[in-house]
């Protein structure tokens, strides 16, 4: 079988521990190549993960002919600029979420990625990829919900650590930009349509200035919503749940599935109360393998790249509702 051959932008923590070890187990992908800007730092991270070569500089990475496509899990403020060097070497690109820090930037870099049409392009959002929200979107789109009408989700983490680039607000940090989004492309994955209204409602950190509380309600009209909150320090919880008018599902871990556990959601029907189980799955081995064919089969991407641009619209809106108190149009 032919294999993608990846190079990685960085030796970032989420690289490190969770996408590479996954790419490595995907059937049809090969990280050939690490890079960072302290050549020891690369060294060690090729060496933990057997990878063949580490370079010190991510341009060196990108001008090795040896590599097809590359993984970016640079701090957000990056990711426009280094996946948009990396299309112009004529590499693919699997960029980390959020793709932007607004809705402009990542408009700009589709437009400018139209210019390589022969090469892939797509945000990372992991979770849509494990088999327990396959079966979710399977189970709305079949109507055992009757007509959904809501999905509330939570997600938080606890860290105020000042010198962690989440909490770096210059750079694109906050709780809205790195978690809210999964918050924010829930309902958008499963109702399958745009919002067309929102309201945010933010707290900041006094001394960091990142949004540490948010909160937001999305209107998709017809009596369709959808509310969240998201925060950066408050204990560590993560939910989703959806309802429609002849049932619900809860989705226990929506977004971090671990690899080396099961995973559950639970669905609620006037038939009773079933609980679904999913064995051991690596999300991020799949969204590696979903990308890889979509370059070897010249197919496209799982994921459109209008998604990523959408949802940077969404947060926008959120951060401007916050600031005027008031709902703001999509």
């Amino acid at each position: 079988m032919k294999k993608l051959r990846w190079g990685i932008l960085s030796t970032a923590n989420i690289g490190i521990q969770k996408v590479i070890p996954a790419i490595q187990k995907a059937a049809n992908c090969e990280v050939v190549a690490i890079s960072s800007r302290n050549l020891e730092n690369a060294q060690k991270a090729a060496s933990t993960l057997g990878i063949t070569k580490a370079y010190a500089s991510y341009e060196a990475l990108l001008a090795d002919p040896d590599i097809d496509a590359i993984y970016n899990p640079l701090p957000n403020h990056l990711h426009v600029s280094w996946t948009l060097k990396a299309l112009e070497a004529g590499k693919h690109v699997l960029c980390e979420k959020p793709i932007g820090l607004n809705a402009d930037e990542a408009t700009y870099l589709i437009n400018e990625a139209e210019k390589f049409p022969q090469l892939k392009l797509m945000e990372a959002f992991m979770y849509r990829f494990h088999p327990q929200w396959q079966k979710v979107k399977q189970l709305v789109d079949d109507g055992v919900l009757g007509e959904v009408k809501t999905l509330q989700s939570f997600f938080s983490y606890f860290n105020n650590d000042p010198k962690n680039i989440r909490n770096k607000a210059d750079i694109g940090g906050g709780a809205l930009m790195d978690i809210g989004c999964y918050n924010i492309q829930f309902p958008r994955f499963v109702f399958g349509i745009e919002p067309k209204q929102v309201v945010g409602l933010i707290e900041h950190d006094p001394e960091m200035l990142t949004d540490r509380i948010t909160s937001g309600m999305l209107d998709f009209e017809n009596g369709i919503s959808s509310s969240f909150t998201c925060s950066t320090q408050l204990h560590p919880y993560q939910r989703a749940q959806i309802v429609g008018t002849k049932g619900r599902i809860e989705i226990e871990i929506p977004v971090n599935a671990p690899h080396d556990a099961p995973t559950k959601i639970t669905v609620v029907t006037a038939k009773g109360t079933e609980e679904l189980f999913f064995g051991p799955t690596d999300q991020y081995t799949i969204q590696a393998e979903e990308f890889a064919k979509a370059v070897l089969e010249n197919k496209e991407v799982p994921t459109p790249f209008t998604d990523a641009i959408n949802n940077m619209k969404v947060i926008d809106a959120l951060v401007k509702s916050a600031h005027n108190n008031a709902w703001v149009k999509l």
